[in-house]
């Protein structure tokens, strides 16, 4: 199906490596982390190392996810006039409902809690986007039908999440999916805020979004199912579609995987499955290995990290694949072009 394409204008990341989208993604560059030991201890004892946000004050629940992304709205509309700010629709990314340690009342009180540090409140089309990592691609197709609207020029994605809660620890500390001295096949738990201004493509150099496609896997993480990447595969195949190319067309994949040994085998079958064209390279970029597993902002993250190489031109091309998964079996994908560049 056919997907009107849409630009990332401006970018905003606010991570354990750095309170900006450019602090942030120099770092990823040069492949820093900044991992500490939480408040939190393993099965044998040991403190759980995680990627906390150094925000300044120990705001915990609501509140800090509030604060997470007001810091990632400041970074990306820094060059726009605060005046247009409330002529913008929100598209705010969260964790998805059964997630453990999501603040039961977020759906309802998080964008308000944002807009009163804000001082300000956003347009009336603003909605709440709960699909965890997944959210950015939902995001994207639901913006791209916002933009279609003359009267809509511009919508402001944004996503905040944090793992580094008592219930959400303790949930993947006993499903043994946290990263410790006894267990290599895990993610250290993070947080972060990240936001993209979206608008139609113009006739600058630009990171576009030319498809989106999603899927649904029966074999989740959790399921017991023998594993054969189908719901990422009918993602990737479908954003194909989307964009009017194949795999091979692409220069470099990005992901929000964050360390699990069952995420790299699906990202593999997968690419076995759509890579119809042998390629000598194709990198996979998952910026999680700096950050930490940071939940619905992993999804946006990809984003903004896709943005800053191409716009540094340190990527390995201008064509990208984006691929987004969720623990319950929610699996997308997102065709990147930078476009315009000489």
């Amino acid at each position: 199906m056919a997907f009107p394409p849409l630009a990332v204008h401006r970018t905003g990341l606010v991570s354990s490596v750095g309170l900006s989208a450019e602090a942030s993604c120099a770092a990823l560059r040069a492949k820093l982390t900044n991992p500490h030991e939480t408040r939190f201890a393993d099965n044998a004892g040991n403190w759980i190392v995680g990627h906390e946000v150094p925000l300044g004050a120990p705001w915990r629940g609501l509140t800090r996810l509030a604060h997470l992304a007001a810091r990632a709205i400041g970074d990306c509309l820094r060059d726009t006039p605060r005046a247009a700010w409330s002529r913008l629709p929100v598209l705010l990314c969260v964790a998805e409902p059964e997630r453990p340690g999501r603040p039961p009342d977020l759906d309802t009180h998080l964008l308000e809690a944002v807009q009163d540090l804000l001082g300000m409140k956003f347009a009336e089309a603003s909605a709440v986007v709960a699909h965890g990592r997944v959210g950015a691609a939902i995001a994207l197709a639901h913006a791209s039908r916002l933009l279609a609207d003359p009267a809509c020029p511009e919508v402001l994605v944004v996503a905040a999440d944090s793992l580094l809660t008592a219930p959400a620890m303790r949930h993947f500390n006993e499903a043994d999916r946290l990263l410790t001295a006894y267990n290599s096949n895990g993610f250290m738990p993070g947080e972060g805020g990240a936001a993209v201004l979206l608008r139609a493509p113009g006739p600058q150099a630009e990171l576009r979004c030319t498809g989106v496609g999603f899927g649904v896997e029966r074999a989740a993480i959790d399921s017991g199912e023998p594993l054969r990447a189908d719901g990422l595969t009918r993602a990737i195949t479908d954003a194909l579609a989307a964009a009017g190319c194949d795999m091979h067309d692409l220069d470099f994949r990005i992901t929000d995987i964050s360390g699990e040994q069952y995420y790299f085998k699906e990202a593999a079958l997968a690419l076995s499955r759509t890579l119809r064209r042998r390629k000598a390279d194709f990198d996979l970029w998952h910026p999680a290995e700096s950050l930490g597993e940071t939940g619905s902002a992993a999804g946006i993250a990809t984003l903004v990290v896709a943005d800053a190489a191409c716009r540094k031109r340190y990527a390995p091309g201008p064509n990208v694949i984006a691929q987004f998964t969720g623990d319950r079996g929610q699996r997308a994908a997102a065709v990147l072009r930078f476009a315009g560049a000489p």
